[in-house]
């Protein structure tokens, strides 16, 4: 049967909206060398309406990774610094006096954006934290009692240094819960870092994305065709259940004090579903799940403190319960 005009078109828009994003690996590499996963991985939770939690050592380009992502795709960005003094007016704007009107008016904060850069979350204290929660869950701030809305996309980048811990509050579960897929920034192969270095001796300005060539190649229309084709594709009940049995036997592992949430098994689904559309397909095969299930669930389990002291790791565990999951076939 002949797909209507509609579907047609829809088709058309999809398969264009796919090749854009498949375009912004080379145009983000223009500004940032090597980080090729990072950038699917911010993809995916774009197309997700997920948020991603970026974590590094410092100077290995993180914050740079989101300004070029944000001119790739024409978006609007906003760099915030969590520091122990920062309360959350300062994150979600606040009511300011008028003199002018004798009336009090709202005044946006920085999360009124689409992408925007937590940088170092957890040197900020629970409370600052926190007010990120309503916006990342309902996307929108509530200010004296006045519910508004954010811009759409709307995606929140946090970062933090995973080997500083002195002054820092470490993020809640049920903070960590929120965010859909967690990226580790790896330090940069040898030949990546010559590269690096030959780009700054050749007068690269990080601050400069135009001029390193960072040109827009996608946009808000892109990503609402690709959330639509995503939409479509297709997850058999077999794929349904294995990504259930993968979350149930983190529950169930003697290395782990807290296991993956509901929450979780449906982050990893639409992840891989994400992925699976991205790569080409319109269904999602066990690969696909195996591929997110590393980003999508390290953050969302808890390691007993002999299992930490023995050297295990989140992702030793989630790798040891995907090779112990029968695959469906």
């Amino acid at each position: 049967m002949a797909p209507t005009t509609d579907s047609a078109g829809n088709t058309e828009d999809a398969a264009a909206a796919r090749a854009s994003l498949e375009t912004l690996r080379t145009e983000i590499a223009k500004a940032v060398v090597g980080q090729d996963p990072a950038v699917t991985g911010l993809v995916v939770a774009l197309l997700c309406r997920g948020h991603v939690l970026l974590e590094g050592v410092p100077g290995i380009a993180k914050t740079l990774l989101v300004r070029a992502l944000a001119s790739a795709l024409e978006l609007d960005t906003k760099r915030v610094q969590f520091t122990p003094d920062l309360m959350p007016s300062d994150v979600t704007g606040s009511l300011v006096y008028d003199t002018r009107t004798a009336e009090f008016s709202f005044q946006p904060g920085p999360v009124f954006t689409n992408l925007l850069l937590a940088d170092e979350i957890n040197r900020t204290p629970p409370k600052t934290q926190s007010s990120l929660l309503e916006a990342m869950e309902e996307r929108q701030v509530t200010v004296d009692g006045v519910p508004r809305p954010l811009p759409e996309p709307f995606l929140v980048a946090a970062t933090q240094n995973p080997v500083e811990y002195e002054g820092t509050y470490p993020l809640p579960e049920a903070q960590l819960d929120r965010f859909l897929l967690k990226l580790t920034i790896p330090l940069p192969s040898r030949e990546d870092e010559i590269d690096v270095l030959t780009r700054h001796a050749s007068g690269f300005d990080p601050r400069d994305l135009r001029a390193a060539g960072v040109r827009p190649v996608a946009g808000p229309a892109d990503l609402e065709a690709a959330r639509a084709a995503v939409a479509e594709t297709t997850v058999s009940p077999e794929i349904t259940a294995y990504v259930v049995d993968i979350c149930r036997a983190t529950r169930q592992s003697p290395s782990l004090t807290l296991g993956v949430s509901p929450r979780g098994a449906t982050a990893l689904l639409a992840a891989a579903r994400a992925w699976a559309w991205l790569t080409g397909r319109d269904y999602v095969t066990p690969d696909d799940v195996k591929a997110l299930a590393l980003p999508a669930l390290r953050h969302r389990v808890q390691l007993r403190p002999e299992a930490e002291m023995e050297g295990v790791t989140a992702d030793s565990v989630i790798n040891a319960v995907l090779a112990q999951v029968p695959v469906p076939r």
